[in-house]
């Protein structure tokens, strides 16, 4: 799997991970919209967190639809200028890396490779203007811990994290930050996608479902209109009922 399906990479080490570590790559805000099937009326006016958030340009664009965003990661404890170089640097190599396994993706979003790397530009440059414009909005944290509130959000995001990387983060940490995302969330998380990065779907979902279900949630998963990597067209979506 190519860079470009992976957000900064995991860790259970409290020591962080180093600048060159880090793989700051992002998604569009239309990317957003399709991988969470969000409508405008979704996003405006609500508090929503991202999270992790890389160099993402969700937080940019949703503040113009009227929107409260909150962007987290690891990744924010480095300075602006230097997460901009390596976000440039990064793209460049991923789409290097892309072109001899370009063919086990699904190019219907993107056309090309040319198309990818245009929308992750776009990505990165909205992120970095509003990382300028609007600093308090991009928090430093590590899951399972997050810095906030209880109930801070209307609507918490988290694209392709979880379940993503089930070969390296075990489900003691998958429970854990589902529990602290919902801890901090007031009605709804949604969860993008719910395959690993083999495209399997998380072996522990069932398992999963049910505990958030004895503790009084709906959860569904739901097909979305987002596909880039095989078998990643599937989110999961997690209402409290309060």
């Amino acid at each position: 799997m190519s860079r470009d399906e992976q957000s900064n990479k995991p860790s259970n080490d409290s020591g962080g991970l180093e600048l060159a570590q880090i793989v700051f790559i992002g998604r569009t805000f239309k990317e957003y919209m399709k991988m969470f099937n969000l409508t405008v009326e979704d996003v405006a006016g609500k508090s929503i967190l991202d999270c992790p958030g890389g160099a993402c340009s969700f937080s940019s664009q949703a503040r113009k639809w009227g929107a409260d965003p909150m962007a987290v990661d690891m990744a924010y404890e480095y300075e602006i200028d230097e997460l901009e170089v390596k976000g440039f640097q990064d793209i460049e190599h991923t789409m290097k890396q892309l072109k001899p396994v370009q063919g086990i993706y699904v190019w219907d979003q993107f056309g090309s490779i040319q198309g990818l790397k245009e929308e992750r530009t776009r990505a990165i440059t909205d992120c970095i203007a509003d990382m300028r414009k609007f600093p308090d909005g991009y928090v430093a944290s590590v899951l399972p811990q997050l810095p906030f509130e209880d109930e801070q959000f209307d609507l918490t995001l988290s694209a392709h994290f979880l379940f993503t990387y089930a070969d390296r983060l075990d489900v003691d940490f998958h429970v854990a930050t589902v529990m602290e995302l919902l801890r901090v969330t007031k009605r709804e998380v949604r969860i993008f996608p719910t395959v690993d990065l083999s495209g399997e779907r998380y072996k522990h979902m069932d398992a999963l479902k049910l505990l958030l279900e004895e503790r009084g949630c709906t959860v569904s998963e739901e097909p979305t209109s987002y596909e880039f990597q095989r078998n990643a067209q599937t989110m999961l979506h997690i209402v409290k009922q309060n």
